[in-house]
């Protein structure tokens, strides 16, 4: 049976994992050409094994089945000291899960995939001349999930968050045309200034967003200089609309004056091609969606409970684009306009908003019923109780391809009930 990562999750035998870095002599064919830069697959989280679509696009861009070399870091698991079960079948940590994804991608038909020896038990690799020869070996890497916070503490130096000699091999390998793909905290590191570190939606509606990273995790946090800096079209987050994070992401983009949000859905990948040119492209793989927050428009509301209108919400699907120039959604062809079922309105009022695919439904019910002026949902914590609004705008479309459903021009509102 295929696993579901909802962070990280090592599976199998445990078995220990060499820690010298074997380096082979890569072939020029072996390094892919991308005169317009490099590419991200950015996941957001419990990525499926069995997704081909996403795991055959990271091989690809690496170079293709029998040439690509994916280098695996997993820094952001814990480390075997800190996993109870590192020596059973059970293992979650660096060690294993590296061992496990470099299993996984040579099922999928890379010439090799190996782990990058970093995490928080040998934060100086991230030094060691043999380890970035390891890295320039590579032709497209993999990063886990966990902790992003602990990509920071094992790749980057000092307050100023200097690149360590391993993650400037990684950026010049980006740069010069590989691939870097993430899922969860390994996507959500690839992010630029602002990079959120933690904290669930309703206490960070309530109390707003504070910089740094805090063992508590109501408290809506970022870091100031953001994460790696490889996306940079807008605020990241991940585990979207299953963990209800349109809102947290809302009140973090408006606190850090950010204009756009992306958020990826569980096993769901945007990809970046073009990156650090003019020519990037945004496509959508997966099962579920990628939802594009646009906040020019949006005002924030004065009153003792903090609100926010006028936010416009894109959600694509698999095959979608998206130019980030132009802010535009590019529908995939072959998918079928929605009109709706006229008559009066029949969506019932969700009572836990802000969880669990809760605001993708209810958008879909304003969608499906021509007769619905809104819709609305409340929080499941009242204290206090806020109220999320979906209306029309006025580029309001939807598009259906079996039972996906892509939009654009949804318009969420979010203030006390």
């Amino acid at each position: 049976m295929p696993v579901n990562r909802l962070l990280t999750l090592g599976v199998g035998a445990c078995a220990a994992v060499a820690l010298s870095v074997p380096v082979a002599a890569v072939p020029a064919s072996a390094h892919p050409s991308h005169s317009r830069g490099g590419s991200l697959v950015l996941v957001g989280g419990a990525l499926a094994d069995d997704n081909a679509a996403v795991y055959n696009d990271i091989v690809r861009l690496a170079g293709g089945a029998g040439t690509a070399r994916i280098g695996i870091f997993t820094a952001a698991a814990p480390v075997p000291s800190e996993d109870p079960d590192a020596d059973t079948p059970d293992c979650n940590n660096s060690v294993c899960n590296g061992d496990y994804y470099a299993k996984l991608f040579r099922t999928y038909g890379v010439a090799d995939a190996q782990w990058i020896p970093i995490d928080l038990d040998r934060p100086g690799a991230a030094e060691d001349p043999a380890v970035v020869r390891q890295i320039n070996s590579m032709t497209g890497f993999f990063f886990g999930g966990g902790d992003q916070y602990r990509y920071v503490t094992t790749l980057t130096r000092g307050s100023a968050q200097r690149d360590t000699p391993a993650l400037a091999a990684v950026r010049r390998k980006l740069r010069g045309g590989a691939v870097v793909a993430g899922t969860s905290a390994g996507a959500q590191i690839m992010a630029g200034r602002d990079m959120i570190t933690g904290g669930s939606t309703e206490p960070g509606l309530r109390d707003g967003s504070r910089p740094g990273y805090f063992d508590d995790g109501d408290i809506l946090a970022y870091l100031p200089k953001g994460g790696f800096g490889f996306f940079t079209d807008g605020l990241l987050d991940t585990h979207f609309s299953r963990r209800g994070r349109e809102a947290r992401s809302i009140r973090l983009a408006s606190d850090t004056r950010h204009d756009r949000v992306f958020g990826l859905d569980e096993n769901t990948a945007l990809e970046v091609t073009g990156v650090g040119s003019r020519h990037r492209s945004l496509r959508v793989l997966g099962q579920r969606g990628v939802s594009v927050l646009d906040l020019r428009r949006a005002r924030v509301t004065d009153s003792a409970v903090w609100g926010i209108d006028g936010v416009r919400w894109s959600r694509l699907t698999d095959g979608d684009r998206y130019r980030a120039d132009r802010w535009q959604p590019v529908v995939a062809p072959g998918k079928e306009p929605v009109r709706g079922a006229e008559g009066p309105c029949a969506v019932v009022p969700s009572e836990d908003v802000f969880y669990n695919y809760e605001l993708v439904g209810l958008a879909e019910g304003l969608i499906g019923n021509r007769g619905c002026a809104s819709v609305s949902g409340t929080s499941y914590e009242k204290d206090p109780q806020f109220e999320a609004r979906l209306t029309r705008g006025r580029d309001f479309a939807a598009w259906r391809a079996g039972e996906s459903t892509s939009f654009s021009g949804v318009v969420i509102g979010i203030g006390a009930a």
